[in-house]
């Protein structure tokens, strides 16, 4: 993550969704076909923004969003989220 060539332009983050539930609370192992897709992710890079939309979140933060919000990508293997910042719920 380090060396993460992708540079988010304007008010677009990059987000690195959460890992998928493997089991329930109660110890049931849920199978790949019944997993939910995440909702939460951690920022790990951020566009400069622009005048009329500040960028507010800052790379670390962990940030609630849409089901369907955002462009998937994958990049050196791992799997990513693009999408502008209106489309965050929040910072958890």
């Amino acid at each position: 993550m380090s060396n993460l060539t992708i540079k988010p332009l304007a008010d677009r983050v990059l987000v690195e969704p959460a890992a998928a539930e493997t089991k329930t609370s109660s110890g049931i192992i849920i199978p790949d076909t019944a997993k939910e897709k995440p909702q939460r992710g951690t920022v790990v890079a951020v566009g400069p923004g622009t005048t009329d939309n500040p960028i507010t979140v800052k790379v670390g933060d962990t940030v609630l969003y849409g089901k369907y919000a955002g462009t998937e990508l994958s990049h050196d293997g791992t799997d990513y989220l693009i999408m502008k910042e209106s489309d965050l719920f929040a910072i958890v």
